[in-house]
């Protein structure tokens, strides 16, 4: 059993992200490590999780008093009203800020569960375990945790570090594809935006990847990791560089709240659209050439994944999107914020690529007809 361990540090905080498969044994082992205090757990964990892996850890943390509590995760239950409800339930236990909250789940629980230690009683430890590609790959790592609102995504929320972070890639062959592709999109998204040689290797290996291939796995994740921590490094709560993280995410997010976070359409799904919306946006600025966008898109077309792009490549489509841009977080002020892509592995700087709304639907009938 082989564990990558990737570390993160900054001035405040430091955790260990612990990579591998079939390997939440070492669970109990670390508790006590970086929590030697802890005699309570709170496990608040995804339904979809299989039991069998409910039972495991149920044993594995035996010497200690754990609550298990199950969340039905999706983009409306991520709100104020399901982090009261389990405020409400750790606060009858009177639990102590030494003690312990774990999440086992995807990038939702996840958003969700280190809210909610980020403000009990001002900080209590938290450990993530995430189950899906996407949170093993993005929301697991950096910090980040919020809620929804009716206005958008993440709106309310705060950055709160874990005490550890533990990625076990068995998690990934109870998934569905569709949950693989919408991991990938992020995977897909950090080869975009900082590094050309990933980007060529996820061109000969993302069936690989699809086929849930333990060792293209976890050189995938492993390099995602990595390349997410380099920006969350540099920039923890997110005031400048972490925002080139956010390429595709712009009209993204917009996809997902406009569709009122429909069933219909994954996180993943919507991130593939909006890559390919801002890049066609990047080229109709001359930011980026021709050669750049039909990368990205054959990268699309020779695995599949061109049907994320038929529903949003009509000009009304676009124009309906354009309403909810307004509310992105890494707007300061009326115009919106985007993170354009110069070269593959390489984009704009946050705040140098503004755009008015008005002008936005001029360009959206050029992004249409690319």
């Amino acid at each position: 059993m082989k564990i990558h361990q990737i570390k993160f540090k900054d001035k405040s905080n430091e955790y260990t992200i612990c990579l591998g498969n079939n390997i939440l044994g070492i669970l109990a082992k670390k508790i006590k490590l970086i929590c030697p205090k802890t005699k309570k757990i709170a496990i608040i964990v995804d339904k979809k999780v299989p039991n069998a892996f409910k039972r495991q850890i149920k044993k594995k943390l035996r010497k200690y008093n754990t609550f298990f509590y199950t969340f039905s995760a999706n983009e409306k239950t991520k709100s104020l009203k399901s982090v009261n409800f389990y405020l409400d339930k750790l606060l009858s236990k009177n639990f102590n800020r030494s003690d312990l909250v774990i999440s086992i789940g995807g990038g939702i629980t996840g958003d969700v569960v280190s809210f909610i230690a980020s403000i009990y009683k001002r900080g209590i430890n938290f450990i993530n375990i995430p189950t899906t590609l996407l949170a093993q790959v993005d929301s697991a790592i950096g910090g980040k945790t919020g809620v929804n609102t009716d206005y958008g995504k993440n709106l309310i929320g705060s950055f709160y570090q874990p005490k550890l972070v533990i990625i076990d890639t068995s998690f990934l062959k109870s998934l569905p594809k569709k949950e693989i592709i919408c991991g990938y999109a992020e995977i897909l998204k950090h080869s975009i935006i900082q590094d050309k040689n990933f980007f060529y290797w996820l061109k000969e290996n993302t069936q690989n990847i699809f086929n849930r291939r333990s060792k293209y796995l976890i050189s995938a994740i492993r390099k995602s990791c990595k390349i997410k921590l380099y920006f969350v490094n540099k920039d923890v709560h997110e005031k400048n560089l972490r925002m080139k993280l956010n390429f595709g995410h712009t009209f993204a997010h917009a996809i997902e709240v406009q569709s009122k976070y429909s069933k219909n359409i994954s996180h993943g799904d919507a991130v593939l659209s909006g890559m390919i919306l801002e890049a066609r946006l990047s080229y109709i600025k001359k930011i980026c050439n021709y050669k750049t966008v039909k990368e990205i898109e054959n990268i699309y077309k020779n695995n599949g994944l061109l049907y994320s792009i038929k529903n949003i490549s009509k000009i009304s489509a676009i124009n309906k999107l354009i309403p909810y841009l307004k509310h992105d977080k890494k707007n300061d002020d009326d115009d919106i914020n985007f993170i354009l892509l110069k070269k593959i592995g390489k984009t704009t700087e946050p705040n140098s690529s503004k755009i008015k709304l008005n002008s936005l639907k001029k360009y959206s009938k050029l992004i249409a007809q690319y």
